[in-house]
């Protein structure tokens, strides 16, 4: 690196807004309307163009192509963008779109890892602290809410919403809403249980993983229509945090709860 930390191969645009604290590799091209902040790291061999944001922190691994055109037939040139939010780590050869409609974004929030090779597509929308393994697949639209882990090539169909700290099995087909602090796998993915490693991890107590325990056995395995199972959660299970989220979420679904 030079000085300034841009590699004299790389192509930056002068009306890029790039703090001084950036690292640029070799041969990697910045487009002019691209915003890089403090301390990110950029490698080689990447391409970061269009009205896109990189926070503070990031890092960009080799190959990586973030703020190009989203892969939409129907996208007709449409002014918008794609925001990184800060120390998100983006490995090889990544590929995250621009979303197809006028002032929309993707968007991507704090302290993600996504591995080689996935991609994120037009309007998604990625909470904090989420993992997708290598070769992980977003169609347009999808929502992961904080915490969600995506195994290795699998593949999230479009508009489906992944809920707070649920994981989702390798080479796994996602058609349908995986429900919050689920274990879900399968092709298509089914529920198998809760991710009680995780829910412990992150010091829910043991109460509220009982009646989460209960409040999705009501809805699995009771029979009752959608309506009549959150009533009957409402009803029987002792309220948490967690149990208001999964109503909120379950009563909110379009796509239908895996099964």
């Amino acid at each position: 690196m030079e000085k300034n930390k841009i590699h004299p191969t790389a192509l930056v645009s002068k009306k890029a807004k790039i703090d001084p604290d950036v690292e640029i590799g070799p041969y990697t091209v910045i487009g002019e309307k691209v915003k890089i902040g403090k301390g990110a790291k950029i490698g080689s061999f990447c391409v970061i163009d269009n009205d896109t944001t990189i926070g503070a922190g990031c890092k960009i691994f080799p190959g990586a192509v973030i703020g190009t055109i989203p892969q939409d037939l129907k996208y007709d040139g449409a002014a918008s963008s794609v925001v990184l939010g800060e120390n998100n780590i983006i490995r090889e050869y990544v590929t995250i779109n621009l979303s197809t409609m006028e002032g929309s974004s993707t968007v991507i929030g704090h302290s993600n890892l996504i591995m080689a090779y996935s991609h994120v597509a037009h309007e998604c929308a990625i909470g904090n602290h989420c993992i997708i393994a290598n070769g992980g697949t977003l169609a347009g639209h999808v929502i992961l809410e904080d915490r969600v882990v995506i195994g290795g090539l699998t593949a999230i169909h479009q508009f489906v919403r992944l809920g707070t700290m649920s994981i989702v099995g390798g080479c796994s087909k996602v058609v349908t809403d995986i429900p919050p602090y689920a274990t879900c796998d399968g092709h298509p993915a089914k529920f198998y249980g809760l991710n009680l490693i995780g829910l412990k991890r992150a010091g829910v107590t043991s109460e509220s993983i009982h009646s989460l325990k209960t409040a999705y056995k009501i809805f699995f395995q009771s029979g009752l229509s959608k309506k009549h199972a959150l009533e009957e959660i409402k009803k029987t299970v002792t309220t948490s945090k967690e149990i208001d989220h999964v109503i909120e979420f379950i009563a909110s679904s379009q796509r239908g709860l895996c099964h």
